[in-house]
């Protein structure tokens, strides 16, 4: 086998991992889920909940959006971002202010 896949071929002791668990039961080649792993906050309903926010107010921060949905600032930001694609949520002029100190 490793003539035909050169690297991508695995160990001789992961084969004997793997047989050993197929044997003993396990059907599923995905991660079952492990104790301290974050539980999804990405639904329908807060994706739901986060375009009627921003809908509603177009100048919302994604700080904002996080705290009235009870949900991590990266949670908002993903959803925001990534998934309704919404790019420009709080871009006001007052954001970019910069202010001048005088000498």
């Amino acid at each position: 086998m490793e003539v035909q896949y050169g690297d991508a071929c695995l160990s001789l002791q992961q084969v004997y991992e793997w047989s050993r668990k197929f044997l003993n039961g396990v059907s599923s080649v995905t991660d079952s889920p492990r104790p301290g792993q974050a539980h999804p906050v990405v639904i329908p309903e807060a994706i739901a909940a986060t375009e009627a926010i921003v809908k509603e107010n177009r100048r919302v921060t994604v700080h904002e959006i996080a705290a009235h949905l009870i949900m991590s600032h990266g949670s908002a930001h993903h959803i925001v971002h990534d998934v309704l694609q919404f790019y420009k949520v709080c871009a006001t002029p007052a954001d970019c202010r910069i202010e001048r100190t005088t000498c």
